[in-house]
């Protein structure tokens, strides 16, 4: 669950003030990002245009690859502080280790959920041997002021509560659905759901008001509250919603992601989150000694080297440009 750019563009994001309070359709495109050594990503947050939606502050979708004679994924070990990770796969296999020791092979509609909180680091790849075919999302979640320094962690949930209606079958990430309500821990009211529509499904999804939302289209073609969406795109849908409204015109898979407008401002720079130029300067500085972020086990490789800072100090603004 990394930002591999050799040099990552910070992001100043956070802070109410630009939350669209009302519904809107604004399609967001994606930038594409090369990950580990034979896959590139589509990077829908943070976006030229908006920065977060809710606590969700990064997005790639990726696939699907066919690696039935690659590596597929190789991420070696790489830090991160301040969030949360969520990794979520439609195809393929994802094999997780992580400083606090645990090890954990990731499948198909299964949650890898990792809190950084102070300090964590791990590393992803594919088992040597794999599905021909690799598809999914690699999801961060900030953590408000509160949480941020608390132990790290990692939860992995094979068995997640299903909400089902005519041609719709929603998977609960995180967050709670119409009364479904995920086991993965969270810090602040979020939803994030997996939907898998039927081809002809023509349904109404229950909203929050107050929740911010967005859909990641990852497989199909299906129409957002009227607006066509193809995989690879994602459309930020705004406040202020009870419902939405979902129609296929073939099988589609999306992601609904939402929650509580994040009202922090924060500073975002390759993995890290903090909340000052200071706190990115000294986790990058504790990486690159070699303490505080602990030691991936079992990983055959080196670990990842930090990218230089910026020239000017980082500083956290609001959530779009």
């Amino acid at each position: 669950m990394s930002n591999l750019d050799r040099e990552p563009v910070p992001a100043l994001c956070g802070g109410r003030g630009f939350v669209v309070a009302e519904p809107v359709r604004e399609l967001l495109s994606p930038r594409r990002v090369k990950l580990g050594e034979a896959g590139e990503v589509r990077r829908l947050l943070p976006n030229m245009g908006r920065r977060m939606v809710g606590a969700w502050c990064f997005v790639d979708h990726y696939g699907p690859d066919d690696i039935a004679e690659e590596p597929g994924m190789q991420v070696p070990p790489h830090p991160h502080m301040g969030l949360q990770t969520v990794s979520w796969l439609h195809e393929g296999e994802v094999l997780h280790r992580d400083s606090t020791g645990s090890t954990q092979q990731i499948r198909p509609r299964e949650l890898g959920l990792m809190t950084s909180g102070r300090a964590i680091s791990h590393s992803e790849e594919s088992p040597r041997s794999h599905a021909r075919f690799l598809h999914g999302a690699q999801l961060w979640v900030a953590l408000p002021d509160s949480d941020r320094h608390t132990d790290p962690r990692f939860e992995h949930h094979s068995e997640l509560p299903v909400v089902t209606a005519s041609g719709l079958r929603a998977t609960v990430i995180l967050g709670g659905v119409d009364g479904a309500t995920s086991p993965g821990t969270t810090y602040m009211p979020i939803i994030g759901a997996d939907l898998a529509l039927a081809q002809g499904a023509d349904v109404r999804l229950p909203l929050e008001p107050d929740f911010e939302y967005a859909v990641l289209s990852m497989s199909g073609e299906a129409h957002v509250d009227g607006v066509p969406l193809l995989p690879g795109s994602m459309l930020y849908l705004g406040c202020g919603r009870t419902e939405l409204p979902l129609r296929a015109e073939s099988d589609a898979g999306l992601m609904l992601l939402g929650g509580e407008p994040f009202e922090e401002e924060l500073v975002m720079w390759w993995n890290f989150i903090g909340r000052s130029n200071d706190d990115i300067a000294q986790a990058r500085s504790d990486w690159m000694d070699s303490s505080r972020f602990g030691e991936v086990k079992g990983y055959d490789g080196d670990r990842l080297p930090a990218p230089a800072l910026p020239p000017g100090p980082l500083k956290p603004r609001g959530r779009v440009r």
